[in-house]
């Protein structure tokens, strides 16, 4: 009998020591970016079954004219008109804030050029950022405003959401405020009020959100998700939320920050997420994670896990 092929969840061997995954695809391949030399730029893995990944080096690396001389964040990449189209947040080195960038690349690994820096600047920090294409080909980009309320003396992160020009040159309007801490287990720190990495996916006909809460640093952090019936909302949280958190007997600690994708032969979605490299330790340094995700028969979202122990190859592997 052919033995069962297996994977086993990147964190047994802490090769992927990334934070803010996001896996994109392109002939076949899967690619993985993500927050790993934050004051350099990006790097990238490739693997053809998401599970064996090898490091092919820079896709994105600051020069001298950068805008942003450091926090180079959560970087995204899309097909999209022809082109790849990077998305990161970095500190503008003139007025302080993380603020958005738009690069550009003809193939998936690079080396990305800077079209837009910063792509806009609405007078507050936005990170994570998010974009989206939808059936009708209208373009929507999501984020977090990030800041600080002396007030409170709490941190925030709120996310917001805005169409886009089709050229992806602008934003076709003001953003509005689409989602922020407000569900019991979001509002655990006492100094911190965050809702950001948001990615949305489309199933029968509504929107799905997946959102990190939290602060990333510490066990607290997970995933929830909500639900739209346009782009721009409103969107509602589930009431099952969180859908990943922490659980040091099984070696996981700050669930979040998370992409989806399809395995090879799109019968499956598979959830990349980080956590914490040392679960009895929480800190900075994470670790990707991939796990299923699932819909059930009445349309709520799901992942099958975390795991911490060997699972079926991706289908169509």
């Amino acid at each position: 009998m052919r033995k069962q092929n297996i994977y086993t969840n990147p964190l047994h061997n802490n090769s992927l020591r990334v934070g803010d995954p996001f896996v994109y695809s392109h002939r076949q391949t899967y690619y993985l970016t993500g927050t790993a030399v934050a004051d350099e730029g990006f790097q990238c893995w490739k693997s053809v079954d998401l599970v064996h990944w090898d490091q092919l080096g820079w896709i994105y690396k600051k020069s001298k004219t950068s805008m942003g001389q450091s926090h180079y964040w959560a970087p995204e990449v899309i097909f999209y008109g022809g082109s790849y189209y990077m998305v990161y947040s970095s500190r503008d080195k003139n007025t302080g804030r993380l603020l958005l960038s738009l690069a550009i690349s003809p193939t998936p690994v690079g080396p990305f050029s800077d079209i837009h820096k910063p792509w806009f600047d609405f007078g507050y920090s936005a990170i994570d950022g998010h974009i989206f294409v939808d059936d009708d080909g209208a373009v929507y980009l999501y984020f977090s405003r990030n800041g600080y309320n002396k007030n409170r003396d709490i941190h925030y992160g709120m996310i917001y959401g805005v169409g886009l020009a089709r050229n992806l040159s602008e934003p076709t309007g003001m953003p509005v405020k689409l989602m922020e801490a407000n569900q019991t287990w979001e509002k655990v720190m006492p100094d911190n009020r965050c809702n950001e990495g948001p990615t949305v996916i489309k199933h029968n006909g509504r929107y799905y959100m997946t959102y990190s809460a939290n602060h990333t640093c510490f066990p607290f952090y997970g995933i929830g998700y909500a639900i739209a019936e346009n782009p721009l909302g409103p969107w509602i949280k589930s009431d099952e939320n969180p859908i990943a958190k922490t659980c040091v007997a099984d070696g996981v600690s700050g669930p979040g920050h998370n992409s989806i994708i399809h395995s090879p032969d799109k019968k499956e979605l598979f959830m990349i997420y980080h956590t914490h490299a040392n679960p009895n330790n929480p800190s900075i340094d994470r670790v990707v994670n991939i796990d299923r995700l699932k819909f059930d028969n009445s349309g709520k979202l799901g992942l099958v896990g975390p795991t911490r122990s060997p699972q079926p190859m991706p289908s169509g592997c």
